[in-house]
Order: structure tokens, then sequence, then C-alpha cells
């Protein structure tokens, strides 16, 4: 007995002098760690405005929205186009040479957020012309004469030039030129316009192919006894054309009822004088002076068509 009053004395001193010196008595348990919290994504761009709605290529196209960034790339169907920051909620972007139609447009962020998709109609680029060069030809031009440049902009390589409504050959230069032949045709004022092949057309522009005949000489050349020629040179002579011939001593005014009419091609009744039509730009005339005399003779030529060159004045028997 006196045992084991020793020995539990002994147990609680050990354990007073561990507990003195600062010992744990009991192991506590560790506090559960905070969850570490993950930002939200910011939102996905959104579309609320798209101005305009539909346009040509190379027009610009402006987008109104929230959740842009400077990497936000458009998209026009498959086609990636590249977007710039006008503001916070502003972009814009080209619309590219694509076909013409519609196409889906939505945004796409760099973090892969896309934005609502919306129908975009690409139109067809329309044709204009500038300029002819030149504005004008003659009736009588060679082949090398009557081509015509078009300057103006959006010409395919198979845009047609259009010639008073009807598709003449044309060669295409480039989007900003073409060239082209004017037909045969009559003297006045003409429309030339660009077809492209989506039927777009330009608005019509003139020319003027001139057909009213000019004097530019009249020589004598060598005759017999009884006649002599003169060669009248100018230009745009038609087939047909008449002359007017008047002494000037009738002291009267050129018109079309004066002076002797002799008509190309045609030979009168009676009348040994005659006019002979070589090409536009020359006619013969033949004449029977009645006394070898020089006189003052005023000339003028009719073409067919009624224009009417100025009056020439030549001296002559």
């Amino acid at each position: 007995m006196k045992q084991y009053v020793i020995t539990l004395v002994a147990l609680v001193t050990l354990l007073s002098a561990a507990t003195a010196q600062g010992a744990p008595l009991a192991k506590t348990s560790k506090k559960a760690a905070a969850p570490v919290k993950t930002p939200a994504p910011p939102p996905s761009p959104n579309i609320l405005s798209i101005i305009p709605a539909q346009g040509e290529p190379n027009i610009t196209v402006t987008l109104s929205g929230t959740g842009f960034t400077a990497k936000t790339v458009a998209f026009l169907g498959t086609t990636e186009v590249p977007t710039t920051v006008v503001g916070p909620e502003l972009l814009s972007f080209t619309i590219p040479r694509l076909p013409a139609g519609l196409y889906a447009l939505f945004l796409k962020r760099e973090d892969g957020a896309t934005s609502r998709t919306y129908n975009f109609s690409i139109q067809p680029q329309k044709p204009f012309v500038e300029s002819l060069s030149p504005e004008s030809i003659s009736i009588c031009s060679s082949a090398g004469e009557r081509i015509v440049t078009i300057t103006g902009r959006n010409f395919q390589p198979a845009s047609q030039v259009l010639f008073d409504g009807s598709a003449v050959r044309s060669t295409f230069g480039s989007a900003e030129s073409l060239t082209f032949t004017v037909p045969q045709t009559s003297g006045g004022l003409h429309q030339v316009q660009v077809k492209n092949p989506e039927e777009t057309l330009t608005t019509p522009m003139t020319l003027a192919i001139l057909a009213k005949p000019e004097i530019h000489s009249v020589t004598r050349s060598d005759g017999a006894v009884t006649y002599y020629k003169l060669v009248i040179e100018g230009k745009n002579f038609q087939p047909g054309a008449t002359i007017v011939v008047e002494e000037s001593s009738l002291q009267v005014g050129l018109n079309a009822g004066a002076g002797k009419r002799l008509s190309a091609g045609a030979i009168s009744s009676g009348e040994r004088e005659f006019l002979t039509f070589v090409d536009c730009s020359k006619l013969i005339y033949q004449r029977y002076p009645a006394d070898p005399t020089d006189k003052d003779l005023r000339i003028q030529v009719f073409n067919p068509n009624g224009e009417v060159s100025s009056v020439v004045q030549v001296t002559a028997p």
C-alpha cells in the first residue's frame, strides 16, 4: 500500500512539472483554409447597332455596343475582318471585297467570347464613269481614231460597254479603265454606259459624233480646154453630199435655194457639170465655165442629214 501511494505521488509530481514547463497537454486540430474565389469572366461582346446595315466593298461600317476590346475582330461568314477601336463602345471595319450576298456578321474577342449573329448584306459594287477620252470624234474618223478610253472605277474583266443601249466589244484595262471602238453610226449625241455582271449600270455619259462638213481647201487641178476640176478637201463629207456654187457677182447671200446645186453621184439631164464623192475628206467638182475669165466663186457643202459647211470663196473661171 505504501508502495502504491509513493508511485501515485511521483506521477502527480511529474505531470505538474510538465505543465509548469509549458508542455502541451493535448494536440489541437488545424483550422481549414478559405476557398480561392475565381473572378467572373467579362460579358460577351454585345452589338447594339450596325451603321450602315448593308453596303458595298470598301465601305466603312461602325458598330456600337459593349464588351469590345482592341483585339476584337469581326466575321462576315467565315471571313475574319480586322476592326478599329473608335471609342469605348464603338468599333469600325471596312467591308472586304467579297461576292454580293447575305453574310452572318458577328464579333469575336481574344478570349473566344462571341456576340450574337446578325444578317449583313454585301451589295455589288456599282461601276462609275468619270470621263471619256476623247469626248467627241468625227463621223469619218479612221478605226484608230474611233478608240475611246473610259476612265472610272469598279470595272471588272467581264464588264460590258453599252453604246446607245447595245453592247459593243470592249477591252478591260483595269478596275479604272476600259476601251472600246465607236461603231459606225450617225452624227449627233450618243450615250455610253458600263454594265457590270451583277446588272449594275453607270449613269450615261455623252459622246458627240461630229457630222458637220468642213471645207479646208479648194484647189484647181489640170483640166481640158472646156472644163477644169476643183478639188474640195476637208472632213465629214458624206455620200450623196451636195454643193452649192454661186458667183459673187450675184451679190446675194448663199442659201439652200441659191446658186448652182450639184449632188454627188447624180447628173441632171442636160447638165455637163457634176460632183464626185471620193471619200469623207474629198469631193471633186468638174466645172464647165461659160468663159475663161476668173470669178469669185462661193462654195458650200450640204450633207444628206442637213448639216452644212461654212462658205468658202475661191477664184476660178
